[in-house]
Order: structure tokens, then sequence, then C-alpha cells
């Protein structure tokens, strides 16, 4: 009788089909997150602000001037597109952090339900969506400090200094100096960061709210005629590039080894934060549409600001405020989605998929003290030399493919762990994730060429980084096997 052997390659392929799709246990996350190093000092309302703060401003102060131009008056209905492709994920999210309670977001639910490779892809992704979302924020900031400058001194910097090389300058400082200053409060502690962050939120909302009074002062109902002057393609359009300005509700989950409650309270912040920003995102696009035509909108950098200027009276008093509200108003976007970026490196640095020194905590702070400053040098290089187009257009792919990751999460794990405890359960399961996945798709291609070429690239850069160190120094290794030998196998030329 003849043996029948298996082939030798088969198995390596088994053996890396195996490591690729292992899985971190729940029970194993979450204890991980009770013995964290990091000091919890965040209630509901911390979490809530820290969400609002890494959200609220984005959108409205930075990238509404390049996506009115692409959808006419239209732009409310992609606010509202976008909103709801947002809730669809925010209610996830909540279920998901209710559950694992870590700093890792997405990246950690990814783990305990997809796998390692794509737990790495969906961290590669957030390292996009919060990392390059900063350095665009930085950028806007740097936008309207200079139209703060104006007004008030008459003078700006010049382009050679307020404006990266693809802009006609040669370095963005202002961008990349918020940034930096980021980082100092960031090095402080969560308790010091929190409170600068409350303070900054309240003045954003009031400037806002100042905005919406005075613009509706000129408003004016035949500016929304026609309301799809670019049809439907256009609102499409408007409403992924306007997702950017929802990046951020789900930065109270990257602070759930900081909460004090963070089965009961993370969930709650998610979506409490989230419905706010809808809101006042919509009130403020229609008083501005309502003040100025959209066609007037094409090339504006500090946008309300000039709305202001070109429609309504009273001098340059209410731009000037609108300005220095704006200027605080993204230096808060600055300090929490950096916050997000600087913890998401964290647990994938625990986990062994990045180097050690990301998770090494300042024992006098409890911050990671080398991981901030890397981080915070890394997004400063990228706001002095890119403009802001191409990183807000980046940003919206990556997170729109993180989401949909954590939506196809939610309906494995309900499937793999249904007895699992949860704070918060996602209505209409699994219809809500599934439509979660869907609106992430359709907004996904409707992104432009150029956008994906890009994130391939990014991808190509992450997985080869995976390859050549995560998959040899990941923690899950030590279940078996000598990870060394094993990646040697899987590496080494045959013969």
């Amino acid at each position: 009788m003849e043996t029948v052997r298996a082939h030798p390659e088969a198995g390596e392929q088994g053996r890396l089909a195996t490591r690729l799709t292992r899985r971190q246990e729940l029970g194993e996350l979450v204890a991980e997150a009770s013995g964290s190093p990091l000091r919890r000092t965040m209630g509901l309302s911390q979490l809530t602000l820290l969400s609002v703060g890494a959200t609220l401003g984005t959108g409205i102060f930075v990238v509404l001037g390049e996506a009115v131009p692409e959808a006419g008056p239209a732009i409310i209905v992609s606010f509202v597109l976008a909103g709801v492709t947002a809730l669809f994920s925010a209610l996830s999210y909540a279920e998901l952090a209710g559950m694992i309670p870590g700093s890792g977001s997405s990246y950690s639910y990814a783990y305990a339900t997809l796998g390692e490779l794509v737990a790495w892809v969906c961290g590669w992704c957030l390292i996009l969506e919060y990392g390059v979302s900063v350095a665009a924020v930085a950028v806007g900031w740097g936008q309207y400090v200079n139209e703060l400058l104006e007004l008030t001194v008459g003078v700006t910097l010049p382009d050679s200094l307020s404006a990266p090389p693809g802009d006609g300058g040669v370095l963005n400082i202002p961008a990349a100096l918020i940034v930096v200053l980021a980082m100092v409060v960031l090095l402080r502690g969560a308790r010091e960061s929190a409170l600068a962050n409350t303070i900054m939120v309240a003045v954003k909302v009031a400037a806002l709210v100042m905005f919406c009074a005075v613009a509706f002062t000129a408003f004016r109902a035949g500016n929304f005629q026609p309301l799809f002057p670019l049809g439907a393609a256009g609102m499409s359009a408007g409403a992924a590039s306007l997702f950017f300005s929802y990046i951020g509700f789900d930065a109270a989950s990257t602070a759930g080894e900081e909460a004090k409650n963070p089965q009961r309270d993370l969930p709650r912040a998610i979506i409490l934060s989230l419905v706010l920003v809808t809101a006042l995102y919509c009130l403020v696009a229609v008083a501005a549409l309502g003040a100025m035509p959209w066609q007037k909108f094409e090339g504006t950098e500090a946008t309300l600001s000039e709305v202001l200027v070109q429609s309504v009276g009273g001098g340059e008093l209410w731009p000037i405020l609108l300005s220095a509200g704006a200027v605080i108003a993204t230096t808060s976007v600055v300090l929490t989605v950096q916050y997000g970026q600087i913890r998401i490196l964290f647990a994938m640095s625990r986990d062994g998929l990045v180097p050690p020194l990301f998770a090494k905590v300042h024992p006098r702070t409890g911050v990671p003290r080398a991981n901030t400053v890397i981080v915070s040098a890394f997004i400063a290089v990228l706001a002095a030399l890119v403009p802001l187009g191409s990183l807000a257009d980046a940003t919206s792919i990556g997170t729109l493919f993180a989401f949909a990751l954590v939506n196809a999460a939610v309906v494995l794990l309900r499937r793999r762990n249904p007895d699992a405890p949860r704070s918060f359960r996602v209505p209409f399961s699994p219809v809500v994730p599934i439509l979660g996945v869907a609106f992430c798709g359709y907004m996904l291609f409707s992104l432009g060429a150029d956008t994906w070429i890009a994130f391939g690239a990014w991808m190509a850069v992450g997985l080869a980084i995976y390859w050549l160190y995560g998959i040899k120094h990941s923690k899950l290794n030590n279940r078996g096997g000598d990870p060394a030998s094993d990646r040697a196998r899987l590496t080494a030329p045959r013969p």
C-alpha cells in the first residue's frame, strides 16, 4: 500500500495561515486593560468631551470650503449622509468598547474577531486616520492663524513659512508648531490634557453658536436653489470628503484604560458625542450656505470667517472673534486626536506588533513618553510638508476601512461569543452593522483614484513592516513553538 506524504510546502502554508488568523481571547484583552499602567482619571463628561474635542471643528472650520464646491447646497444632505454612516459605526463602537475597554480601539476589536493580519491592517489604517488627520487639522490651524493676524494687525505670514511645497511654500511652520504645543500638553498627563480639552471645547462651541446667530441675520433661502446643482454624484463626493469631519467620535474608545468606569461610560460617550456634533454641523452648514452662495466657497481657506466678512455687516469684530474661536477649536482637535494615535500605538506595541518603546510608560506622569515624542515629531513633519486636501482624503479612506471592520467585528462576536457581557448592544443586529459596512463601502468608492493609489501604497508599506517585524515579535508567538525558527522556515529560500 502506497503511503501518501503531505507536501512540506503545504505544511508551511498551513502554519503561515494559522499565524495570520490567530486571535486574542476576549478574557485576555479585558484582563490586560484592567492591569494597565495607565491611570484611570476620566469620567463620562471627560470622555464625551474628548470625543467632541476630537471631532468638532475639523469639517466645519477646515474642510467645508473644499467640500461645498463638490456638492453645492446639497452639502447639507452630504453632512446627513456622512453622519448616518458614522452613526452605524458609532453603535458598533459602543458595543465593542463596552466589551473590550482597552486603548486599541478598533485594532483590538479586530484582533479579537478577525485575526492578527486583519488587526494589523486595521491598526495601520488607524495610524493613517489619526496621525494624518492631526496633520490636516494642523494645516487648517495655520490658515486661521493667518486670518486672525490679518484681521487684527494687518499682516500675514509669508507663504514660504505658512504653506507646504505643494501649495507654493517651503514649510508650514504654524502647522508644525501646534503639533509640538499639543505634545507638551500631552506629556503632562491624561488629567491635565482632559482639563485643557474641556476649556477649549467650551470655547469652540460658543464660537460656532455665535457664528450661527450672526450668519442667520444674512440668511437667503434662494441660496439653496437648486439643491442638487451637481447631481447625486456631487452629493456623494461631498459626503465622502466630509466624512473627515466625523473622524474623532471614536476617540473615547482609545481612552478605555484611562476611564474610571469604561464598560458604562464608553458607549454613552461615543453616541452622545456623535449626536451633539452632527446637530451642530448641520446647523452651521445651513447658516453658512444661507449667508453666502455656494459658488463663492471655491478656494476659501478660513471658510466661516470668509462667510462673515463677505455677507454680514458689523465690521471685523465677528470675523475676529470667529477666527480666534477657530484657532482654539482646531487646537482641541489636534490635542485629542494626537492623544488617540499615541494610545493605539501603545496597544499595538504591548501586543508586540511594533517596538516595545511605544508601550513604555513614564512612572511619574503615567504617559507613554517616548511614544508621544516620536508620534508628534512624525505628525509635525507631515503637517509642515503635505497640502490639506491630500491629507483629508487619505484620512477618510483609512477611517472608512477601519469602521467597516468594526461593524463586521460586531456580527462575528455575536456569533462566537453570544454570552459575553455587553454593557451596550447594537439595536437590530446584524442589520445595523451590515448597513454600516455597506455605507462605508459606498463612501469608499466615492473617493478618487489618486486617493486609492495612495492608500494602496500605504498598505503595501504596512504589510511589509508586519512581515519583517510584527509576525516575528507578536506576543501570540509565546503560545507555542519557537517564533524565530518558525519565521526562518517560512522565509527561507527553497532548494
